[in-house]
């Protein structure tokens, strides 16, 4: 924004004063009352932090959807974190035909995909912006000498750790997402995670593509809808018992949470092989723990640590207890059941 092209600041809001605001309540405060008389077409951000910019326009307008506020409303452009458990959110708020909803991949590093068809949830990679792409197979991450895989190498179907290099100085640089190509003539592919966020405590390869498909399932056949999430694994109890572990923050809590957690479960089953393995008989691995958070328990967390805005992600899934320990005792639920 600092950078911006003086041009495109003749069409965008807020002010660029408002956008480089540090102060969070304040920055969405302000950004929505700068936004609601404007005759805005189209946003773009991180899906967390604008819906909670759109949800203030919403009470300082008394209107109970965006179309009302800004009738000439075409599409958002995301990124940052998947969309997918922000999505029955976003159709609720936003009620009017044709909304588009298009995902851009791009990072401090670089601008690396585009979402250029509403309905294919790929991206097609950008050859063409500087960057030279190099791929690492998820399951060679830490050897010593891992296949390093160029882009005309790549399989679909298959998890890599993205590496680039650039006319900036970078070198092999680990973006640190995994992607997953989905076709090769056009050059197109999914994000599917973090190379730092998944489970595999117990030989579970959980990844966060298969969580966000595992929520976003649950969430269909219950009628919730999340804010927030994240997972870490209990690699023994009191009771000499093993198991995943989710809080997870509702905007809209389902009626059983106890059914929320059979569908998460069934369905990481369904997706993933290694998952459905650990869980045969309960044998390694026992059913899933669902733990409800108190509403802004992870705005609270990211507060407490400096990190509030909508450049900081909460850690999705991770081997450590780290995080989940510390939201836990946060949430008033310390000590495990």
């Amino acid at each position: 924004i600092e950078n911006i092209n003086p041009l495109a600041n003749l069409i965008r809001v807020p002010k660029k004063e408002t956008a480089l605001l540090s102060n969070f309540e304040l920055k969405r405060d302000r950004i929505a009352r700068e936004t609601m008389r404007k005759n805005v077409t189209n946003i773009s951000g991180v899906p967390s932090w604008m819906l909670s910019v759109i949800v203030r326009i919403l009470e300082l307008s008394g209107k109970q959807h965006l179309e009302e506020v800004w009738p000439n409303l075409e599409v958002f452009f995301h990124g940052g974190i998947a969309f997918t458990p922000y999505r029955a959110q976003y159709e609720r708020i936003i009620t009017k035909p044709g909304m588009n909803y298009m995902e851009t991949y791009n990072a401090s590093e670089g601008f690396f995909g585009i979402q250029d068809d509403p309905s294919d949830a790929s991206m097609l990679l950008m050859l063409d912006y500087g960057v030279f792409y190099e791929f690492l197979p998820m399951d060679e991450l830490g050897s010593e000498h891992p296949n390093i895989v160029p882009l005309e190498g790549v399989e679909t179907g298959r998890n890599y750790a993205m590496l680039i290099s650039t006319s900036c100085g970078l070198w092999r640089y680990e973006i640190g997402d995994t992607v997953q190509f989905t076709s090769r003539d056009p050059y197109k592919f999914i994000i599917t995670g973090r190379t730092k966020y998944f489970i595999n405590a117990f030989g579970e390869e959980l990844i966060q593509d298969n969580a966000e498909k595992g929520l976003a399932y649950a969430c269909e056949r219950t009628g919730a809808q999340i804010l927030e999430y994240t997972a870490a694994p209990v690699y023994m109890d009191e009771n000499a018992k093993c198991r995943h572990q989710w809080l997870i923050e509702f905007s809209k809590e389902p009626e059983d949470l106890n059914e929320f957690a059979d569908c998460l479960d069934s369905k990481l089953q369904e997706i993933n092989s290694d998952y459905e393995a650990k869980r045969f008989h309960d044998v390694t691995l026992q059913h899933l723990e669902v733990v409800k958070a108190h509403p802004h328990l992870f705005e609270e967390w990211l507060k407490a640590k400096g990190k509030l805005g909508g450049q900081h992600k909460v850690p999705r899934l991770s081997n450590s207890r780290k995080n989940m320990d510390e939201l836990l005792e946060l949430n008033g639920n310390y000590r495990l059941q």
